[in-house]
């Protein structure tokens, strides 16, 4: 990942008149803490420099530089703010408004932080550090956009596909309710033509197969006729009988 380059104060008798002993003691302390990356030690002791001497821009402005090492943006962003408003110097507001920049950038605050480096620039436009921090913070602003289009046409994108789904859903959902339907009209038209139908009796006669009512009427009846038939051959037995004697008698 790029390098955010951030400005800090550290020996206060080559920038600015001499302080006090006392207060140089701790910024020289703070900033061996500070190198060995131990930010919240060396911000203990930039604050008892700062105690020391209540206007020292160089304990201010290394208390904030500790604060943005310990990711405390807001504090750091305040304390440089409030040196840059009681600021003259030209090279001590280009070094605070780089500092402003950086802090800004990385709360993706991007284009505060391009027009903080902006500002840094224009009292000290020699920086090549801020002109490096300012054309990262316009590369990161275009990536942003980019990422931000990419996102809305994805979301946009899914939004379509779930507008889609919720049609094809509908659709299906439609064609299942006219399938239920033509069935339950077939069924109940089926219902119907079986109401119409007429009923069959429950026991069917096979064909060459009799009933028993029927079969008693014809045994009756084939009984009577064989009771004519006896009676009619006894009959005739009876008369060849009588003719018989008639003969008989008449031979005599």
């Amino acid at each position: 990942m790029a390098r955010i380059w951030m400005m800090m104060v550290l020996l206060a008798g080559t920038v600015f008149p001499a302080v006090a002993q006392q207060e140089r003691k701790y910024i020289r302390e703070g900033n061996d803490l500070f190198d060995k990356q131990d930010f919240e030690k060396a911000e203990v002791e930039y604050r008892k420099a700062a105690d020391k001497k209540e206007n020292s821009f160089e304990a201010a402005f290394n208390t904030a530089d500790a604060l943005y090492k310990q990711k405390k943006y807001e504090e750091a962003l305040k304390q440089f703010s409030q040196l840059a408003a009681g600021e003259k110097d030209k090279q001590r507001l280009g070094e605070l408004y780089h500092n402003i920049g950086n802090t800004l950038l990385a709360m993706e605050k991007t284009d505060e932080s391009i027009e903080a480096y902006k500002e840094s620039l224009r009292n000290n436009p020699t920086s090549e550090a801020t002109k490096y921090n300012l054309e990262f913070a316009r590369h990161k602003k275009q990536q942003d956009q980019q990422q931000q289009n990419q996102d809305k046409n994805q979301d946009k994108n899914q939004d379509q596909n779930q507008n889609q789904d919720q049609q094809d859903q509908k659709n299906q959902d439609k064609q299942d309710q006219n399938k239920q339907d033509q069935q339950n009209q077939d069924k109940g038209q089926n219902q119907q033509d079986k109401q119409k139908q007429p009923q069959q009796p429950k026991e069917q006669e096979q064909p060459g197969k009799i009933s028993k009512e029927a079969a008693q009427r014809l045994l009756e009846a084939l009984q009577h006729d064989e009771k004519q038939v006896q009676e009619k051959v006894q009959k005739q037995k009876a008369q060849e009988q009588k003719a018989k004697r008639m003969k008989i008698d008449k031979n005599w």
